[in-house]
Order: C-alpha cells, then sequence, then structure tokens
C-alpha cells in the first residue's frame, strides 16, 4: 500500500529523518516497522506566516517497495546513416530536446548551431564580461546549451499543458542534474553545473547516432514549390533533409529576416521590455522570511510581483536569488543585461527583470519597419543604453528611488555586474510609455512588498529580450509552417516556449511532429 501524506516541516527539521518517519507513522496510523519506504513527491516555501516552513509531499510505502524506473534512454538503438535525417537548428533546450525525441523516434538529427561548445563558450562570456567584446555568434544568448545555460537554470514553468515536464526533468536527473528537480516547486540547476548536464546530453545525441556541428550558422532555407528541402551553412553548404527543425532561440534576429527574404510569412507578437532590478540578498531575505541572516536550511528568498498600469502589465522576470547580473548583448554596439545564479545561489544580490508589456499598438512609430516594429523598437532601447555610456558593456543604473522620482543618483549601490555600472537618467534613456509604466509599478510593488522600494536597489539598463517579438506560424495540428511543408518552428524564437522547459517540452513535440510527417 502507498500513502501520500502532506507535512509541515520547519527548516532544522528537514534532514531528521527519525523525525519524519515518527510523524508519517503517526498521519498513517501504523507502527513506524511498516514504512518500507519514503519518497518526497513535491517540496515547496511557504513563508506567509510568522515563521517560514516546508511543505513537503511524501509517498509513503507500507510492507512494499517502490518499482524501479527504466532510464528513458535505457535500449535505444543506435541510428546508422541509413536512417531518415532530420536537420536542427538550435542547441538550445528546444533543440536538443528534439534531437533525444528524433533519436527514439528512428529519426537521425542532424544540428547545426552558429555558436561554440559550451565550454569553448567561456573564453567569450569571459571577453563580454572583462574587455566589453561582443562576438555575435558566441555569448550569452548564443552557443551550445542556448540562453538558459548560462543564465540561471531556472526549471519553473506554468505550461504543464503542452508536454511531459516529468519526461524532460528526467532526462535532466539522467544527464547529471540532481534529483531535487523532480520534486521541488521551483526547480533550480544552477550555470555552474548546467555546462556539464548539457555536454552529457550532446554525448547521448551522439552515442545514438546523432551529429552536432558547431561555428555552422544557417545562412540561407532551400524552398521548393512550398517545401523545404534543406538548409545553407555558413553560405556554402547545402545539406538536404524533408524537415528543418527551427529552434533558434529569441535574439536570432538574422534568421527572422532570411525567412522574411525568402517569403516565409511571420508574424509579429507582443513582448515585453524594461529593467533588472539588483538589490542586496539579505533585504530580500528579511521582507520575506522576516529574518536576515535566514536559517541554514532556508533557500535563499524570491519573489514575484505583478500589477496593471494603464492598461499593460508590469511584473517581473527571471528572478535570479542569490544571482548576479550578466551581459547580454548579442552583437557590438548595444547593452543587454539579464540575470544568473549559481546552484548554491550564495551571491550577496538578489535580482529580477521588471518589465511592461509592449502590445502591438505601442509600436506606431516603428510601423515603417513593418512586421520587425518589435525587433526596431528593442534595437533602438539598447543602443541608447549603450550611447549614453563610453563604448564598453558598463551598464546605465539608477537607484530605485531616484528612478521612481527622476532624479539622478549620485551614486549607486554596490552590484554583481562585473563590467561595471555608472550613473544614469534611466528615465530619459526609456520610451516614455515603458518609464511611466514602470514608474508607478515600482511604487504599487512597494505596497504590495513591504521593503520593496528602497534606495538599495539598482535599477539596470535594459532587459529587453524577455521573448521574441516575432512568431513564425505553424499549424496547431501539424506543428509545421502554415505556408512551407516540412519547416517546424520550435521553441522561443518561434514564440511557443518561454523557458528552459517549456521550450525542451516544444522540442520533444516538434520531433513527434516530424516523426508523423515521415510516416
Amino acid at each position: 500500500m502507498v500513502r501520500e501524506i502532506e507535512l509541515k516541516i520547519l527548516p532544522h527539521e528537514r534532514t531528521d529523518e527519525d523525525l519524519i518517519r515518527r510523524r508519517l507513522a503517526a498521519k498513517c496510523r501504523v507502527p513506524e516497522q511498516q514504512i518500507s519506504a519514503i519518497q518526497t513527491r513535491r517540496r515547496s516555501v511557504d513563508a506567509r506566516g510568522s515563521r517560514p516552513f516546508f511543505l513537503i509531499r511524501y509517498a509513503v510505502f507500507l510492507n512494499e517497495t517502490p518499482p524501479a524506473e527504466a532510464p528513458l534512454l535505457k535500449g535505444l538503438r543506435v541510428l546508422d546513416e541509413t536512417a531518415p535525417e532530420a536537420i536542427v537548428i538550435g542547441a538550445g533546450p528546444a533543440g536538443y530536446f528534439a534531437a533525444l525525441e528524433l533519436l527514439e523516434k528512428g529519426i537521425r538529427p542532424i544540428l547545426y548551431d552558429r555558436g561554440k561548445t559550451v565550454r569553448d563558450r567561456r573564453r567569450d562570456l569571459r571577453a563580454i564580461q572583462q574587455f566589453g567584446e561582443v562576438n555575435p555568434h558566441s555569448n550569452y544568448c548564443f552557443g551550445e546549451g542556448g540562453a538558459g545555460t548560462y543564465s540561471d537554470g531556472k526549471l519553473y514553468t506554468r505550461s504543464h499543458k503542452r508536454g511531459n515536464i516529468e519526461k524532460a526533468l528526467r532526462l535532466l536527473v539522467e544527464h547529471g542534474a540532481k534529483s531535487d528537480i523532480l520534486v521541488d516547486a521551483h526547480p533550480h540547476i544552477g550555470s555552474n553545473k548546467l555546462p556539464v548536464i548539457v555536454a552529457n546530453i550532446r554525448a547521448s545525441i551522439e552515442q545514438y547516432g546523432g551529429e552536432i556541428h558547431f561555428g555552422c550558422q544557417m545562412t540561407d532555407l532551400l524552398l521548393r514549390d512550398g517545401k523545404v528541402e534543406g538548409v545553407v551553412i555558413n553560405e556554402t553548404e547545402e545539406k538536404r533533409a524533408a524537415a528543418v527543425v527551427l529552434a533558434t532561440g529569441h535574439s536570432a534576429r538574422d534568421v527572422y529576416y532570411l525567412l522574411h527574404r525568402r517569403g516565409v510569412r511571420i508574424e509579429a507578437k507582443p513582448f515585453a521590455l524594461g529593467v533588472r532590478i539588483e538589490r542586496p540578498q539579505p533585504l530580500s531575505d528579511r521582507i520575506q522570511y522576516g529574518q536576515s541572516p535566514r536559517e541554514a536550511a532556508l533557500p535563499a528568498s524570491s519573489y514575484r510581483l505583478a500589477c496593471q498600469v494603464e492598461g499593460r502589465g508590469v511584473f517581473s522576470f527571471c528572478m535570479c536569488p542569490g544571482g548576479l547580473v550578466v551581459p547580454a548583448a548579442t552583437a557590438p554596439g548595444e547593452i543587454v543585461v539579464n540575470g544568473m545564479s549559481l546552484s548554491r545561489r550564495d551571491s550577496p544580490y538578489a535580482n529580477s527583470g521588471t518589465v511592461v508589456a509592449v502590445e502591438l499598438e505601442d509600436l506606431a512609430d516603428y510601423q515603417q519597419h513593418g512586421v520587425f516594429a518589435g525587433v526596431e523598437f528593442q534595437r533602438s532601447v539598447e543602443r541608447a543604453m549603450f550611447g549614453a555610456g563610453d563604448g564598453s558593456q558598463r551598464a546605465p543604473a539608477i537607484r530605485l528611488t531616484d528612478f521612481s522620482r527622476q532624479k539622478p543618483s549620485a551614486n549607486l549601490a554596490e552590484t554583481s555586474y562585473i563590467p561595471g555600472l555608472f550613473s544614469a537618467p534611466l528615465y530619459d534613456l526609456l520610451p516614455p510609455s515603458i518609464y511611466q509604466r514602470l514608474q508607478r509599478g515600482v511604487r504599487v510593488f512597494g505596497k504590495k512588498m513591504k521593503g520593496y522600494y528602497t534606495a538599495e536597489a539598482n535599477v539596470i539598463g535594459t532587459e529587453s529580450r524577455t521573448s521574441s517579438p516575432l512568431r513564425i506560424p505553424r499549424d496547431g495540428q501539424t506543428l509545421m509552417h502554415e505556408e512551407v511543408a516540412g519547416l517546424f518552428p520550435c521553441g522561443e524564437g518561434a514564440g511557443y516556449a518561454g523557458g528552459i522547459i517549456s521550450a525542451a517540452m516544444d522540442g520533444q513535440n516538434v520531433a513527434r511532429a516530424v516523426a508523423r510527417f515521415y510516416d
């Protein structure tokens, strides 16, 4: 017999196995000896009361042994060159999980990525951090593992109806992630752990017959009579296949322009743009837990805030407790920031994107750019931030209270941002519609979360890559482009995902659609 029991556990009790066993036996009304095994099914932190506690759901096995689960890739056959092939463009979570799923379906993935391996990317990350040099093909957004690898590794998603979350998480565990991600309400891996996991996934793809090529940018599509026939790599090499999976991420703007030139329909869609706000982690802990320093067993505290201002959502995004702010530009001449955390989340800082929803009607001043109005809006803000500085990756910033009051900051709070910050009037650098809503939004957040509105926080510009401003439309049943047979838009860049897990699940869904297409 298996019983599911939920317990409230104080932080210092979390590792006391004997105490937990006694409580579970009492709840089940059985002697402790009848409990043959205990498994954690779900774990979260509840900080709403005077003292935070863990809410943990256990599976209690009474006089029976838990069933063993076979590895997901066990028994997968190795495919050779006689197997059908599909091209995958992009080695982020959408592309890699699509490749794994294709292998399960008996299709060899031939994967191309413009960037470098996850290990080789580190040199380019160091170059942008320390020297302000932006490699347009290898940076925090481009390269093996995609944007998520070096920007935190949060695995939370609300897209529970879009695919098999458990399968995606189990694959990560089988490639090196801790099993905690299977039970935590807000699972997280960390940017120091993800590179090894990503490299292990690459090894699995190659082990079972897939191919992965780095430094290979898709520069053209081979199209004929409404069908895709393959791709052109680095302007010279043609690779042909009946199916092409486009999993290029939300910052591969050149892909959108390529599709437009080739007559492949793309659509403008809403997105969001704003700033990243960084504050001391102990301040966040004091606000959320009522204690600083926090109890050792408690994770670094996080928050999620949202409100409506003048008909547009203002909301926190990609919260990184115990994290760092990093430069995420993908081309010279722009300032883009993002957040990341290591697995222990032990940085003395917390940061979160704080952004405003941008609807298509907000882009009237950019209508001359047609479907690319949102892209050009993003680019104009990123360039304005760069133009306010000294030509490096130092980012413009202002204290939160000064930001709200439209007052220059004489100095700034300490920061985790390695290239450095300089004081700048972000209230003038941001578009008025963005600034005015942010100005009101942070005051609302200060009322919702006492202590949020503080001079100890820096507002840093700009958080502009929350999602793609374009969608590559696809049929809801076949998941193919509505007008091009064999072309499968996938993941964040296509407008169908918003994070590591949702992108991974979309990759799996698209791979299954490719298999149906081949059948």
